[in-house]
């Protein structure tokens, strides 16, 4: 790599936020402990049917809600200065709203905000990762308008909770995800299969309830606790898998304004949608007989009201994709025959233990470009990003470790020689844990959790001591160094 000696001897600047990742849902057990109400993927997960594998469920997961101080021995086993956690939100008000709250739930946040502040370690908090109250669900979950009002509510309940302590708050965890999965192709939680319609819905008022729950906290809040608050954003990286076809390019230009613009652009530029996708989605649904467009228009108030409401970029990222053009049957409305493409991987990338996620360290350093190119220069935090084993899974994992490694020099080079304003980077995940719809087959924890041990018992893989050293010397090791 000709560039190398630009890297400053492989060091991260300093005061760069290092850390892992987790979700309640996924590692805190404890279903209906201590008065916590059910959520979606607790009524999702119950009614079986092999929605999950082996119909696997969430409710013990990795005991975190008894298990806490486990957790936080793996924390400063890596020695990280930051914690990426999200709060349960029925744990925390049962039914949704604030008619009731749950004082134990209230309680064992606040011991894991004070054990972290105590070990000199920043939290930084997320209101909702997938995990919606059953209740909240029933009056029409985030397909309905109502919801808007109710998150926000939530929101302001959560800041002024913990926000004394909390300074990185995020609102929403990958809304694409929930909107794609929940309510496209009801594989996620709740399970609601409405194409073409459903997603685009539930993305709406996600962007309008991140939006308000923001502007609570700037109203409210800032002045006091002078915290941040922002979304995070999954999304591949995609290149045309034809390069010298226009047909392919503009499949890519496409992809990009469906899986990242959809929520970047309104957030974080002018408060509206990718016009790339508000002119395929009115065509679509113009020749499908629609009255008007299936895609949702934002209120001149509410694009005013959404727009800037970031104050700094949260990606999540894993793999990427080669793009082409494909059309799709017109009848029928879908997400993807509105974005007429088909996502490719490339037969050289290596596949880790999950077939979706193709290694692409490189992808990563091109969409931090992007990002900085397109989304005004903001700050960024990579809030996830990893690589799963497939169970059993080995102690040494060697092949997800080269991937962190490969990966991390890509951010390097975004920091050095492309000047993208990256302040940190948290590895997915912190541990083993419920994996959604491919339950406990998946491992992404930097440590090993043995599910069929009474006690959960957490082992470091291979990959926690050799990012652990990363952590402590805030600096990859050189090429040369790895060989000695």
């Amino acid at each position: 790599m000709t560039s190398d000696t630009q890297l400053h001897s492989y060091a991260f600047p300093k005061g760069f936020a290092w850390g892992a990742a987790t979700a309640a849902y996924q590692i805190e057990g404890g279903w209906d402990a201590d008065g916590k109400g059910p959520n979606v993927w607790d009524t999702f997960t119950h009614q079986g049917g092999d929605r999950v594998f082996k119909n696997q469920t969430g409710d013990v997961a990795c005991g975190s809600y008894t298990l806490w101080e486990e957790d936080l021995k793996c924390i400063k086993q890596l020695g990280l200065t930051h914690y990426r956690f999200s709060l349960s939100w029925s744990r925390l008000l049962p039914d949704g709203t604030t008619g009731f709250i749950n004082q134990k739930g209230i309680d064992y946040y606040n011991k894991v905000i004070d054990d972290l502040i105590a070990n000199g370690i920043m939290p930084m908090v997320t209101l909702y990762h997938f995990d919606m109250p059953q209740a909240v669900e029933d009056q029409g979950g985030w397909r309905s308008e109502k919801v808007v009002a109710i998150f926000d509510k939530y929101a302001e309940f959560c800041f002024g909770t913990f926000g004394n302590r909390v300074k990185l708050w995020i609102t929403i965890n990958e809304p694409f995800i929930v909107a794609t999965y929940g309510y496209e192709k009801g594989l996620f939680a709740p399970g609601i299969k409405e194409p073409g319609i459903g997603a685009y819905q539930a993305a709406h008022n996600m962007i309008k309830a991140h939006a308000k729950a923001w502007h609570t906290y700037h109203s409210q809040f800032k002045e006091k606790q002078c915290g941040f608050v922002s979304i995070a954003l999954n999304s591949d990286w995609a290149e045309p898998l034809d390069p010298t076809s226009v047909a392919d390019e503009k499949a890519t230009e496409r992809h990009l304004a469906f899986i990242f613009g959809w929520f970047a652009k309104p957030i974080f530029i002018d408060g509206d949608y990718p016009a790339l996708m508000k002119s395929q989605i009115a065509a679509k649904s113009k020749a499908q007989g629609f009255p008007s467009s299936r895609l949702p228009e934002f209120k001149e108030e509410e694009t005013k009201m959404i727009m800037g409401t970031a104050d700094f970029f949260c990606l999540n990222y894993y793999t990427s994709r080669k793009i082409k053009h494909k059309a799709y049957a017109q009848d029928e409305p879908s997400l993807k025959a509105d974005e007429e493409v088909e996502e490719v991987m490339d037969p050289s990338w290596p596949i880790s233990g999950i077939e979706w996620l193709a290694v692409v360290p490189w992808g990563i350093r091109k969409l931090l470009k992007y990002i900085k190119d397109t989304c005004n220069d903001p700050i960024i935090y990579i809030t996830e990003n990893g690589f799963a084993q497939s169970d059993p899974a080995p102690l040494e994992d060697t092949l997800r470790w080269e991937y962190f490694r490969q990966t991390l020099l890509e951010i390097l080079k975004g920091i050095c020689l492309d000047k993208v304003n990256i302040k940190g980077y948290f590895a997915w995940s912190l541990l083993d844990n419920f994996e959604w719809i491919e339950g406990y087959s998946k491992r992404f924890g930097l440590f090993h959790v043995d599910f069929d041990s009474p006690d959960l018992l957490r082992t470091p893989y291979t990959s926690a001591s050799e990012y652990a050293k990363v952590v402590t010397s805030n600096r990859l090791p050189e090429p040369d160094e790895m060989q000695r």
